[in-house]
């Protein structure tokens, strides 16, 4: 291949990337309500600033609702105030159509720089990952249950502009409802209802109602 054709490819390359960056002026995504449905997104009881994530039980009147790709079901309150991680966009794939960004959280010593800086942490394919050389920083079972790989569904407009602002290592509040969601194809989609657990399944899948950055 020539330089000029290198050069070429690399500018495309470029483009693709900075158009699916979150800085890209390409059309916010929210999964809008299926024709008749009334959706709300009243706010949870709300973590204290600092503490770790806050879950509560769902309310009588907060029903099942339908969005245009499937049902959501609310499952447990959320609320979170941590740092945040890493941040991964999707496009591709069902569940985009319902949570377009994956928010890598910590929160306790997971948002310490000295603890941190000796982190390798990656988002793939709705995966959290994080590597350490040598001695890990904090032990292995602290790290576990202090950080979280969301996955958000922004609930409206809003939502989806503070989401698509939130860069890593800003402190962000997430304030909405662990849910499952269910498509007439047959998919379901859980979100892990622990702060312990790991692996596939022990993702949270939030229906958030407010993401505030800082």
């Amino acid at each position: 291949m020539s330089p000029r054709a290198w050069v070429v490819c690399c500018l495309i390359l470029s483009a693709i990337g900075w158009w699916y960056s979150p800085v890209s002026p390409r059309p916010l995504h929210f999964p809008e309500p299926a024709n008749g449905a009334s959706v709300d997104c009243p706010m949870p009881p709300r973590v204290v600033d600092g503490a770790e994530p806050l879950q509560t039980s769902v309310p009588a009147t907060l029903r099942p609702f339908q969005l245009e790709p499937g049902a959501v079901t609310p499952l447990a309150g959320f609320s979170i105030d941590g740092r945040v991680l890493s941040r991964r966009d999707y496009r591709m794939g069902r569940e985009a159509e319902f949570s377009p960004t994956d928010l890598a959280i910590g929160w306790g010593r997971m948002r310490e720089d000295t603890v941190l800086s000796q982190l390798d942490i990656t988002q793939e394919v709705r995966f959290l990952t994080y590597r350490y050389f040598g001695k890990p920083p904090i032990p292995v079972d602290e790290m576990q249950r202090s950080v979280g790989n969301l996955h958000i569904i922004p609930a409206d407009a809003e939502v989806a502009r503070a989401l698509k602002r939130v860069r890593k290592d800003q402190r962000v509040r997430v304030d909405g409802w662990l849910v499952r969601v269910e498509t007439d194809e047959g998919m379901r989609w859980d979100s892990s209802m622990s702060r312990t657990d790991s692996g596939k399944g022990a993702c949270e899948l939030v229906y958030a109602c407010s993401i505030q950055a800082y």
